[in-house]
């Protein structure tokens, strides 16, 4: 049976494109509503790395990562097949057996799709997807976002109290980072970077980029079948139009005479 997932998720910051449908994230309400800014703080490459990292394996180890044989695992390692960095940063590819519908990507590359998103979409709208979100990781995007979130809330305080070494978070801390990058968002400029590079990043690899039209499409059904009100209608309305991006990305398609998959 597939569960909920863990704590909290990269909703915004991580996947500006499918969000949950019939089931909602297991969110931690302990943040503040009111973020304290970074003001003086900095934090150096090496230990923002270090938070990504342990941020990444504290989701793995709280979610239920389907194993090397499991069928999803199997279908996104052929999907994913060749995508192996973006920029220099090493890319790495999990499912969590989960009924959110979902997915993320860290700054570091690590890239988590759920089962549940799976299960609705094709292979090429799965490729558009990771393209997109490989994108916002290409160009930093992520890591900045990341580290705007590290520096605020609870983890201001944690991060501020570590002087010159990384400071060890707990699972309350790791929640309210969770938390804060759920609430992040990308400009409409950066969007349209991260589909750019998607579709490039997807065309260099080999992969049909019509993936990036067909995610988009296939996001649009979605959210032309829910409320006004949904979450889903809520975070569109901060993005690009996706009819906008529709045509955009079907255009360069057309014009480069890339085969509709």
């Amino acid at each position: 049976m597939k569960k909920k997932i863990f704590g909290s998720i990269l909703i915004a910051l991580c996947f500006c494109m499918a969000i949950p449908a019939n089931a909602q994230f297991n969110l931690k309400k302990g943040i503040s509503a009111v973020s304290k800014g970074v003001k003086a703080l900095t934090i150096s490459d090496a230990d923002m790395a270090a938070y990504v990292k342990e941020y990444i394996d504290w989701m793995d180890k709280n979610n239920p990562v389907t194993p090397a044989d499991n069928p999803y695992t199997i279908r996104l390692a052929k999907l994913t097949e060749g995508l192996t960095d973006a920029e220099g940063i090493p890319l790495n590819f999990k499912v969590y057996d989960v009924i959110d519908v979902n997915a993320f990507a860290c700054p570091d590359g690590s890239v988590r799709v759920f089962s549940s998103l799976m299960d609705i979409m094709s292979d090429e709208e799965l490729l558009g997807v990771i393209g997109h979100e490989v994108g916002h990781v290409a160009n930093r995007h992520s890591k900045n976002a990341f580290k705007q979130s590290l520096l605020t809330s609870a983890l201001r305080d944690a991060v501020s109290s570590a002087s010159s070494k990384v400071a060890v978070l707990t699972d309350s801390q790791l929640g309210d980072l969770g938390e804060s990058l759920a609430s992040a968002k990308f400009s409409q400029k950066q969007e349209k970077e991260a589909d750019d590079y998607g579709y490039e990043f997807l065309k260099k690899a080999g992969k049909n980029p019509w993936a990036m039209a067909l995610s988009f499409e296939k996001l649009k059904s979605m959210q032309e079948n829910t409320p006004k009100t949904s979450k889903i209608n809520q975070l569109f309305s901060t993005h690009p139009d996706l009819d906008l991006r529709i045509k955009r990305m079907t255009e360069r398609a057309t014009k480069e005479g890339i085969a509709k998959p």
